[in-house]
């Protein structure tokens, strides 16, 4: 019934991927029979607990390969932000038992909340210091201060690869040699979230040792997410029960979402170049259009290390929030930033303002992310409605050209 409606949907443009994506349809037909038949507790011992246990390990097998990592190296989770917490508190919890002296935590200003939040509260509970490694103003971490912050008793890095915001593609592999020539003990994660399915990822090549990722971000359901564990690399666990995925996240597995999440990497390694080239093409297209057309504008974070399917953008002279509701009541659904964020109290972009923005420019921020379902009249749409309203804005505000920054 839901899925009919969504189909029946034909005159919305969705561009809010990053915040979450479509189910493909050959993800939903593989899910079925574990809702419909094969529903069984995977630790059970009977036919339908042992079909359970088969579809999580088809799904362990296919994601490892879509990241270049070995089976036993991936943990099922419930998303993304379990992953981020399991990696950071479950590292945090056995450094601070067998090497307490080793107390420093380094992320980025332009963490996601999931790994912001939790290395606040590891802050506070098991006395780590954090310090945040800060950006240029494309959004790209700063090598040489990344480098002056690791010392001896680094225990922890998270920079995440990509960043939900902006897009910009972090140099991972350059910062996990930097940190490791100075100090081989440090435990690297990498919040890969919002890379997978827009760029290729190998785990070797990276030379990392935590990886986390989400199902709902590639077209997978929502309600499942891995983190890759380096063999070698040893954990505590957040979660206490029955000892599933290896004792250390228990809990009965989401069987039909982790076989969904499997389908749709397996989808990612056959489509990623062709979905990927065709995405490419659409940003071109309308980061150019809209700088063409739509005067007082600043395309935000880097416009080379970037995700093909990320425009972040500021318009001088209109509030975002107005904005997005306005190009929603013209079926159009985008994004001011974080969608993870949106039920807390609203405050400016602490990603825009790590790249030096104004007040103006943040306020007046969208972003658009693409998906391989859109195409390039949708995007032809898209801007001509952008400009009608954002021209409407701009009028009712009484912006003034000459004052362009705040």
């Amino acid at each position: 019934m839901t899925l009919n409606k969504k189909r029946n949907n034909s005159k919305l443009v969705y561009l809010d991927n990053a915040a979450s994506t479509p189910i493909h349809k050959e993800v939903v037909d593989e899910m079925l029979p574990f809702i419909h038949d094969d529903y069984g507790n995977p630790s059970s011992l009977h036919k339908l607990g042992r079909k359970s246990r088969q579809g999580i390990l088809n799904s362990r097998f296919r994601i490892a390969k879509s990241i270049k990592a070995n089976i036993n190296e991936i943990y099922f989770t419930s998303g993304g932000t379990e992953s981020n917490n399991l990696a950071l508190v479950g590292s945090a919890k056995l450094i601070n038992k067998i090497n307490p002296s080793c107390n420093q935590i380094i992320v980025s200003e332009i963490e996601h909340d999931s790994v912001l939040e939790t290395v606040k509260s590891i802050e506070k509970e098991m006395k780590f210091k954090v310090d945040l490694s800060p950006v240029n103003s494309d959004g790209i971490i700063n090598e040489e201060k990344f480098n002056e912050l690791v010392s001896p008793q680094t225990a922890i890095i998270s920079i995440m690869l990509v960043n939900n915001e902006i897009g910009t593609i972090q140099p991972i592999k350059k910062l996990v040699e930097l940190a490791k020539n100075k100090n081989k003990n440090i435990v690297f994660h990498t919040d890969a979230i919002q890379a997978i399915g827009k760029i290729s990822v190998n785990v070797k090549d990276l030379d990392i040792d935590l990886l986390s990722i989400s199902s709902h971000k590639i077209n997978g359901p929502k309600g499942a997410g891995a983190l890759y564990i380096k063999q070698g690399i040893n954990l505590e666990p957040v979660l206490f029960g029955g000892g599933q995925e290896r004792k250390l996240r228990s809990g009965t597995e989401n069987v039909h979402s982790i076989v969904g999440f499997g389908k749709a990497c397996d989808l990612l390694n056959e489509k990623l170049d062709g979905n990927q080239s065709k995405i490419k093409e659409i940003q071109s297209y309308t980061i150019n259009k809209i700088i063409k057309e739509i005067p007082f504008c600043k395309l935000n974070g880097s416009k080379n290390e970037r995700i093909p399917n990320n425009i972040n953008i500021s318009f001088l002279g209109v509030n975002g929030e107005d904005l997005l509701i306005k190009l929603d009541e013209n079926e159009i659904a985008s994004s001011t930033g974080s969608a993870c964020s949106s039920n807390k109290k609203q405050k400016a972009s602490h990603v825009l303002k790590a790249l030096g923005l104004s007040s103006a420019e943040i306020t007046g921020s969208i972003r658009f992310s693409m998906g391989y379902q859109n195409t390039k009249e949708e995007m032809k749409t898209t801007v001509l409605k952008l400009k009608e309203i954002i021209t409407e804005l701009r009028k009712i505000g009484e912006f003034d050209p000459n004052i362009k920054k705040k």
